[in-house]
């Protein structure tokens, strides 16, 4: 090919280069401005069993517990947008800029023809396959589109738009940045550095840009000159193009940039995962303000003020029984009057609180201050199981351990761990394994609903009663749905103990809302199972902590599987969860760690909890407690 025509293809070369290149710097960048806002949506997966040590994919960075349902599309997210608003915000468009739009399509044609065949001939060293995208000529279409009959777009009738169809309210706020983007771009290629007089209007436009810009987060932020500074920036930015030929070049520099954008993405990654399980282990000031002015209060009643009324229900099996296990009065309150709230005959309910010593008196105060209609209440000091000691519980002999010690206070002797789950202290509290001994706390009850304090009930629960269990032990709602709650997620299958006796692919199930029959489980000695599992566990070589491994072991061939609609999962780590599913369930559970009691909770969920928490109550009006 001769060299005339080599330099007559040369320029639709640059031209659409530029344009389907910018368009990877476009969609990192929008996805690293929209995760540093730290919206809920980003916590796609439940936080609390991701690692900070797994190795980040480009373009796939959600870990292995993404729902199917949540996965996002990774492609041309934020152009498909673009483009759908530009064409959103004109309306009713004038013939004149419908037979431009044609002809640019014509002229891009064109265009990729020549580039097609042009960069086969123009650089054969180069083996790497260019895909054009014909939607990537954002740039053209938006010029094309930005002007009619000289006027900039302006949020115009919409007669033909689509009812559900979404507006986009920062179209050119996203494009005057992506003028940045490209402005910066062409301060550190060579062919530019080396014209001052270019160089200085580049920057004086950009600084223009970032003034008009400020922080503008909606077209209408923007100040009224906009459009003439974002035309003077385009002109700017087209002598670039003039001057810049070295394609190469560009393109190294641009994957050098979005290298740069993925490490820092992935960097903000690890960090709002490390504060959101920071987050997650402190206490709001108002939760620490309320028992402190609950125990008060108790202290100063007569000892016969102190008592709960209707004490002869609590060991008669024919009532409906309750076990909730928890330090946190506003959480326990909001599980207790859920359910009596949506009970047929709230006087057959028991609920049987137990706390520690230190929100005891605290726990008692409340439910005497504010009892829950007709039902019953109890409440325990976990102190007054003097049966429960490290030489009956391998559990709290392990907890007490030096060993255990060593793992969460990080001495020298400490194993490093990278998932932050595993650091969080309830981990170091018998409460959390009191699950475990039911029957103990229980002896004279056959059966008992045992409810976490992050749960709301929605509907009567007293049709758990009248379900044939089939000699099962533990009635649960069983969660395959996803990969990351098969056995194997929980469970260490390269320790040949576990291998022997358990399949990987097996069906976990869901602690937060479970019937115990506790007839069954004296008969089957569970407490003995469990035991033997955790003495075989005291290096932590079979599972780390918690409490849902130990419960898929002891529990194994012991579930029976309730329906789905009676405990839905997710408010606390998934945004996806639908409205539907919602409203159907007997239970919503908010396991993960956007708590709905705090402020990174996820908004849209947190007034199915906040409406059965009274926040006129004195206590709360003391303690600045507000939705």
């Amino acid at each position: 090919m001769s060299m005339k025509m080599k330099m007559k293809m040369r320029k639709p070369v640059l031209v659409l280069l530029f344009l389907t290149v910018l368009a990877p710097i476009v969609l990192y960048t929008d996805r690293l401005a929209t995760f540093s806002s730290i919206s809920t949506d980003d916590f796609i997966s439940e936080p609390s069993t991701l690692s900070l040590n797994r190795d980040v994919r480009p373009h796939n960075l959600l870990s292995q517990e993404v729902s199917t349902a949540q996965e996002e599309p990774v492609g041309d997210v934020y152009l498909e947008n673009f483009t759908r608003s530009i064409q959103h915000f004109d309306g009713e468009r004038t013939r004149k800029a419908r037979q431009l739009n044609e002809e640019s399509k014509t002229q891009d044609t064109i265009i990729i023809r020549q580039v097609t065949q042009g960069l086969h001939e123009a650089d054969n060293s180069d083996n790497e396959n260019i895909k054009l995208k014909t939607s990537n000529h954002i740039l053209l279409s938006t010029q094309a589109e930005t002007k009619q009959d000289g006027k900039p777009i302006e949020a115009a009738k919409t007669k033909n738009k689509k009812p559900n169809e979404p507006v986009m309210t920062d179209t050119r706020v996203r494009y005057l940045k992506d003028q940045l983007i490209r402005g910066r771009l062409y301060l550190t290629l060579s062919a530019t550095r080396t014209n001052p007089h270019f160089i200085r209007e580049l920057r004086l436009r950009m600084k223009e840009l970032q003034k008009a810009l400020g922080d503008a987060t909606k077209d209408s932020d923007l100040p009224k000159n906009a459009n003439d500074k974002l035309k003077a920036m385009e002109q700017t930015l087209a002598k670039g193009k003039q001057i810049q030929d070295d394609c190469t070049a560009v393109v190294k520099k641009l994957r050098a940039i979005i290298h740069s954008t993925e490490e820092q993405l992935r960097v903000h990654k690890k960090q709002a995962l490390f504060l959101t399980h920071l987050t997650a282990k402190t206490v709001p000031k108002g939760l620490h303000c309320l028992p402190l002015r609950l125990s008060t209060e108790y202290y100063s009643l007569n000892s016969s003020s102190q008592q709960f009324p209707n004490q002869d229900k609590l060991q008669n099996p024919n009532f409906f029984h309750y076990a909730l296990f928890s330090d946190n009065i506003l959480a326990t309150a909001a599980v207790i009057n859920s359910t009596v709230s949506t009970a047929k005959d709230p006087s057959k309910h028991v609920f049987h609180i137990v706390t520690d010593r230190l929100n005891y008196a605290a726990m008692r105060m409340w439910f005497l201050a504010n009892p829950p209609g007709k039902a019953t209440i109890q409440v325990q000091n976990i102190e007054e199981f003097t049966w429960l000691n490290a030489s009956y519980s391998p559990v709290l002999k392990q907890l007490a351990s030096q060993n255990m010690i060593d793992y969460y206070f990080k001495t020298r002797k400490a194993e490093s761990d990278s998932n932050l789950k595993f650091r969080n202290p309830k981990y170091l509290s018998i409460m959390n394994h009191l699950r475990f001994y039911l029957p103990e706390i229980f002896p004279n009850l056959s059966k008992v609903v045992f409810l976490d304090d992050d749960i709301v009930v929605q509907k009567d629960l007293s049709g758990l009663w009248e379900i044939d269990m089939k000699g099962k032990v533990i009635g649960a709602v069983e969660t395959c749905g996803e990969n990351f709650h098969r056995f194997d997620r929980y469970l260490n299958f390269s320790n040949p103990l576990i291998a022997k006796n358990f399949d990987p692919r097996a069906c976990g199930w869901a602690y937060g809302m479970n019937l115990f029959d506790l007839d069954e489980w004296k008969k089957q000695n569970i407490t003995q199972v469990y035991h033997s599992w955790q003495n075989l566990n005291n290096e932590r070589q079979l599972w780390k902590l918690g409490t849902l491994p130990p419960g898929l072991i002891t529990f194994w061939n012991r579930v029976f599987p309730l329906e789905r609609t009676w405990h839905v999962l997710g408010l606390g780590y998934n945004p996806s969860v639908s409205h539907r599913e919602i409203e159907k369930a007997a239970v919503i559970h908010y396991n993960g760690n956007l708590k709905p009691w705090l402020e990174i909770g996820i908004p849209k969920f947190r007034g199915y909890w906040s409406r059965f928490v009274d926040y006129d109550q004195a206590y709360m009006r003391d303690c600045n407690m507000s939705p």
